[in-house]
């Protein structure tokens, strides 16, 4: 991932400061490059050390790694105090840490655990990161928080039990959150993205990263990329969004409005 060299006028979020949970790899380490990019100090929130500590190497001054698991209240809590700490503010949340589960479509064959599982990672996670960054972000009266959900958060069928029921959690989680914190000045969104190529989807789908041009959106020729949805998170974060709240940002090309089996358009890959 290559992002063109900016000007100081076109950098939106001088002056910035962010965590990133799951910062290490996939959305959240291009998002993280791209934040830096546009000038925020960027906190990287993750259990992968050898990778977040790599990334922190290339960005330099820019980017501090903390070992975060956010299923864990104590480590959700220490970031956001070591970032309050490090540069004494908070502007922006990103809650992007998930996993995709266990590769079991079936209720009768899904277990308790792995179910449990995965809801601790994608929602639990996500209300820790939400809870801990309006702790310190209500004084100031200010902030973004933003969560990703995905497509799965708005249809059926199209992941697993677990991952699907923690991503329209996701969705809930932020809608109410929105509400109470927009009384602080605080907005609440999240980004849904289509199947992206990543570490976790290439490894849960046990597939290469040229093999995701087969799925479609209705865009032709386009497909979905870390880049697209470290994007919309840059407009979420920055002052471009400041009357965007309680939204579900969706980024999937389309994907999500159409049934290509009952469609009066022409469809071809």
């Amino acid at each position: 991932m290559v992002f063109p060299v900016l000007s100081a006028a076109a950098k939106r979020l001088v002056g910035k400061v962010a965590i990133i949970t799951g910062g290490a790899s996939g959305i959240g380490e291009c998002t993280a490059k791209l934040f830096t990019q546009h000038g925020a100090k960027v906190v990287i929130a993750d259990i992968q050390d050898d990778l977040g500590q790599s990334i922190c190497k290339e960005l330099g001054p820019s980017a501090t790694f903390v070992q975060c698991d956010v299923t864990k209240e104590e480590d959700v809590k220490n970031v956001v105090d070591y970032t309050m700490a490090q540069y004494g503010k908070l502007d922006i949340m990103y809650n992007n840490a998930g996993i995709g589960g266990f590769p079991t479509p079936s209720i009768i064959e899904t277990t308790l655990s792995e179910f449990e599982e995965v809801m601790k990672v994608n929602l639990i996670g996500s209300f820790l990161g939400t809870k801990h960054a309006a702790r310190v972000m209500i004084p100031t009266k200010q902030g973004s928080i933003i969560t990703t959900s995905s497509t799965s958060s708005i249809i059926g069928g199209g992941a697993i039990y677990s991952y699907t029921s923690s991503k329209h959690g996701v969705v809930g989680l932020m809608k109410n959150a929105a509400v109470e914190l927009g009384n602080y000045g605080i907005r609440v969104n999240c980004v849904a993205p289509y199947l992206t190529s990543t570490p976790m989807a290439r490894s849960f789908l046990n597939i290469k990263d040229e093999d995701f041009s087969n799925f479609y959106s209705n865009i032709k020729g386009e497909r979905c990329k870390v880049e697209d949805i470290a994007n919309a998170a840059l407009f979420l974060a920055s002052d471009d969004a400041k009357y965007v709240s309680g939204h579900n940002l969706v980024v999937d090309g389309g994907f999500t409005i159409m049934n290509p089996g009952f469609c009066i358009y022409e469809y071809t890959k």
